[in-house]
């Protein structure tokens, strides 16, 4: 069955994880990706957090399958003219180098759309233009720019990053948006164009709410929804609110059976308002739902810690899966806190391909995230992350190099 991007060839010249999550999605969604990388090194992350010595780490693997990996050595005569090849043969070029780091290895903007005018070049950089636009960005670094950071965390706690890779994956999936924008636009227009993904940006677009919350403040003096409603105080700026849900339908992580020996004995609750009665008579307190004090919304929110202490009590006496299923049956909104191992080893997750068992020649199996996305007439098939320049050959020879041409490239250090 044909794919969604089948006939797109992407030039990755992408390294640690924000480039690498988007053009591997690029790649699980049918593009044809050539990762571009250092001669004996390759990308960092080969080598970071190594389980197995000697063999490419999991960082590496997990996020750059179904790619095809060729070396090239930017600073010989050979490797950029193997690169204009390149560049005159593919339709998007993807990088998240540090700012100014592409112009300075000549592979300028007028440089590549003279070589090829309908060439797409996407980039990850830290922050758009303006007084950091220069400044290197990592994970974390994005995720406080963002904002996230100060609204993340307990009440009276530090600020707090998140485990999610909001900043790296989060731009990397919003960067591959553009690209396919792009590619839409110029079937129609014939040009490229650039397409910057700037990681504060992405962090704050996945931060919307708090920055809705922000002018709710502003113009309220406090957030009803929030934990320092009714009794603590509020300042200029949003708070952090613990694990209090940010919507209009209150919620909380509460303990569940087992909570003093397992660390994820716990379930989020959501005492949305269509099933207040439903939630009542689980947990035995029937005469809430006609008290005035509780019978409305509104009314709840004066009294949300004392509600969540009393269901609490309830989900205590079950186990998350045992609390979710009794829930589920009334439609009380909830989810289980899962661990990694959980999620691991869920059969489910297997069977939809969100979770894949990858083969690998050096590291052997492992576990492996599949695509997010599911096109009905576009599945995905997971293959392994290619060795370091293992396609260098397969690739020039369709570029039209000779085997005596890939001999000069090899013996001047190009490839």
């Amino acid at each position: 069955m044909a794919k969604a991007l089948d006939g797109v060839r992407i030039l990755d010249f992408t390294h640690v994880q924000s480039g690498p999550t988007c053009t591997q999605l690029l790649a699980w969604l049918g593009a044809d990706v050539i990762k571009v990388e250092r001669p004996g090194e390759g990308d960092a992350t080969r080598q970071q957090l190594r389980d197995i010595p000697g063999v490419d780490s999991l960082y590496f693997t997990m996020l750059n399958h179904n790619k095809r990996s060729v070396t090239i050595n930017t600073k010989k005569k050979g490797g950029m003219a193997v690169l204009d090849r390149l560049i005159k043969t593919c339709d998007v070029l993807v990088e998240n180098f540090a700012p100014g780091a592409l112009d300075r290895m000549g592979i300028t903007w007028e440089h590549i759309h003279a070589v090829n005018p309908r060439m797409i070049v996407a980039s990850v950089k830290g922050f758009g233009p303006g007084p950091y636009e220069d400044c290197k960005v990592y994970e974390n670094v994005a995720q406080c720019a963002g904002g996230s950071a100060s609204t993340t965390g307990e009440v009276d706690g530090m600020p707090m990053v998140t485990g999610a890779q909001i900043g790296d994956s989060g731009t990397g999936l919003h960067l591959a948006l553009g690209i396919v924008a792009a590619l839409y636009q110029r079937a129609s227009t014939g040009r490229g164009q650039k397409v910057l993904a700037p990681m504060q940006d992405a962090v704050l677009n996945l931060c919307r709410v708090k920055l809705r919350d922000q002018q709710r403040l502003e113009r309220t003096r406090t957030l009803h929804e929030y934990p320092q409603y009714p009794d603590g105080q509020f300042g200029g700026a949003v708070p952090r609110a613990g694990n209090a849900s940010g919507g209009g339908q209150p919620g909380a992580i509460l303990k569940c059976k087992g909570w003093e020996t397992d660390p994820n004995a716990y379930i989020y609750f959501i005492t949305q308002a269509a099933v207040w009665p439903a939630i009542c008579k689980v947990i035995g307190e029937e005469g809430w739902v006609d008290d005035e004090a509780f019978a409305t919304p509104q009314a709840r929110l004066l009294h949300l810690k004392p509600v969540f202490r009393r269901i609490e009590q309830w989900t205590m006496t079950k186990d998350k899966f045992e609390a979710m299923d009794i829930l589920n049956k009334l439609d009380i909104p909830c989810g289980p806190i899962l661990s990694m191992r959980e999620i691991a080893n869920e059969p489910s997750l297997r069977a939809t391909g969100t979770v894949v068992e990858v083969d690998h020649p050096t590291r052997g199996k492992y576990l492996t995230v599949g695509n997010p996305i599911k096109l009905s007439d576009s599945p995905t098939e997971v293959t392994r992350s290619p060795l370091l320049g293992e396609h260098t050959e397969a690739v020039l020879a369709e570029l039209g190099f000779s085997a005596g041409d890939v001999a000069a490239l090899r013996a001047e250090g190009a490839i």
